[in-house]
């Protein structure tokens, strides 16, 4: 379930392209959890919030992702040869039983890649189009905040929610 990023990275081109599969798999979150809160009534409320607290901060990543893609001399990639990508590395389209399963996976896909990336990035003496430490505080930020939806996530599954 993981996309190995084995290697330093090198360039911006392929900088960009790994903040894109970000984009997508921010997109990816925000969907599922949107559509788990949206299509289940029966589910109690702070799991209902957990959702939509989680469909907005995947927005927010996205949209920082995005930013940070926008300050790179490269060409993007289209956006279904980036979803075909994550959906073949992530599993993206699994259906998982449970919605905070389903949510736990997702959370810790994202975490994963952005570790990932960020070592990436620290390995790589490559000159980027963007400033190295601002490219490495958001993408730390945001690892961050997925490590805290794990947790958040882990806390109700093992309330019995």
């Amino acid at each position: 379930m993981s996309m190995s990023l084995q290697s330093p990275v090198g360039s911006d081109h392929q900088l960009a392209r790994l903040l894109q599969i970000g984009v997508v798999l921010e997109e990816v979150v925000e969907a599922r959890a949107a559509k788990h809160a949206a299509e289940s009534e029966e589910i109690d409320e702070e799991v209902r919030t957990l959702l939509e607290e989680a469909t907005e901060e995947s927005a927010d990543h996205r949209e920082r992702l995005e930013r940070l893609v926008e300050g790179l001399n490269a060409e993007t990639i289209p956006f279904d040869e980036i979803q075909a990508l994550v959906e073949r590395q992530y599993e993206a389209d699994q259906d998982f039983d449970g919605i905070l399963y389903d949510q736990l996976c997702n959370e810790e896909t994202a975490y994963k890649f952005y570790d990932d990336l960020i070592e990436a990035i620290e390995e790589s003496d490559a000159q980027f189009g963007i400033d190295r430490d601002r490219l490495l505080s958001v993408l730390a930020e945001i690892r961050e905040e997925e490590a805290a939806g794990v947790e958040e996530v882990t806390k109700l599954m093992e309330r019995g929610q």
